[in-house]
């Protein structure tokens, strides 16, 4: 992979957040006649698709959580259920099976939306239907004895039992076996019913990391590529590094540092790597200081306005932990800051101050007026 080397493209593909990359091909619409580029320097930087652990059906009948069209789908489906549940023709037996929502990963995204559903069904829905809001349940599985295995266990049980205080289900060292068309099989439980299956447990290497023959990949999973601390790709024949081929995020794994797959990693990874590009560009000798991650702390919204926050491995600063409202606000405002721009600055908090009074509706009417 040597410097001004080409890259091989083709004229449609998909973005990194596609859940099934068989389907990439057709994403975007263009020619499919493939063409190369060549490149000074080259960032690897495409993310990971949705990890399925080839449980049959999956694919096919599941939904998954890596961007803002999987979250406008699941929306739609959680309306649909309803609007279904709701024809006078049909049995309670049914209505039951439309209104179980089934979660599959215990980890912050399948215990954030688990809480979020909650809200949302307790909230906007209620409002709209509230004997059939009575009727939803929440149903979480994992393979792992606890959710959230990351945070310190004192938050874990704090999470669990606030779950089981509003009816979520907790189904932990739970196995699928394979899914169908409304339904799942799973080894402890047998035939479970479903309205909506939301699969949320772990990543699978991108399509282009498989690709990629050159260079050394972890070996346990093979979905990322090996780097050194300055995040240059280790090359697999030599063990030497490519100083002009670099990977980041998802895609990359520091060799003998394995890192969470978080986005606070690929951001802090980011902008070592910004710092470095720009020495180069501006013909400065880049630091010799590897990239070093500084573990700013874990957040997980539980609902009800509750979140967790773990700060116990910490790399600066207290080593403390907040439950409740005021971890609550601590998760609020690392979004906050988070977002880029001044316009997002002022409607962000603008928002969840009308959604907080008028509902979840009223949120969206503004946004469309506004967009």
């Amino acid at each position: 992979m040597p410097a001004t080397s080409p890259v091989n493209f083709s004229g449609s593909g998909g973005s990194a957040g596609n859940t099934d990359p068989n389907e990439s091909a057709s994403a975007v619409a263009g020619s499919s006649q493939k063409f190369q580029l060549t490149y000074d320097k080259l960032v690897i930087a495409v993310g990971a698709y949705s990890q399925t652990f080839n449980v049959p059906g999956v694919k096919e009948h599941a939904y998954f959580l890596k961007d803002i069209s999987d979250a406008r789908r699941i929306r739609t489906r959680v309306l649909e259920c309803f609007e279904q549940a709701n024809q006078p023709t049909i049995t309670d037996a049914d209505r039951r099976k439309l209104l179980n929502f089934c979660i599959v990963g215990g980890g912050p995204t399948g215990v954030e939306f688990a809480a979020e559903l909650h809200d949302f069904l307790h909230t906007d829905i209620a409002r709209h239907y509230p004997a059939l809001a009575r009727m939803a349940k929440i149903n979480l599985y994992d393979v792992a004895p606890n959710i959230l295995g990351g945070f310190d266990t004192g938050l874990q049980e704090y999470a669990t039992s606030k779950f089981k205080r509003e009816g979520i289900r907790l189904l932990t060292q739970h196995h699928v076996q394979r899914v169908e068309q409304g339904r799942m099989f799973v080894t402890e439980e047998g035939e479970v019913n479903f309205g909506l299956l939301v699969w949320s447990t772990g990543l699978a290497p991108n399509p282009l990391i498989d690709s990629i023959t050159e260079a050394k990949k972890d070996g346990r999973t093979k979905r990322t590529l090996i780097t050194d601390g300055h995040l240059n790709v280790v090359l697999k024949d030599t063990d030497a590094v490519d100083p002009d081929v670099f990977a980041i995020g998802d895609a990359a794994t520091v060799v003998d540092k394995p890192l969470p797959a978080t986005a606070q990693v690929a951001n802090q990874q980011a902008k070592y790597l910004t710092r470095r590009l720009n020495a180069l560009v501006r013909d400065r000798t880049p630091s010799k200081s590897p990239f070093k991650f500084q573990n700013a702390g874990s957040l997980a919204y539980i609902g009800d306005w509750e979140a967790v926050f773990d700060r116990t491995k910490a790399a600066r600063g207290p080593k403390n932990k907040e439950t409740g409202r005021v971890a609550w606000l601590l998760w609020r405002s690392a979004y906050f800051t988070k977002t880029l721009s001044w316009r997002n600055k002022i409607l962000v908090p603008m928002y969840w101050c009308v959604s907080a009074l008028f509902g979840g509706c009223a949120a969206r009417d503004l946004t469309a007026a506004l967009s």
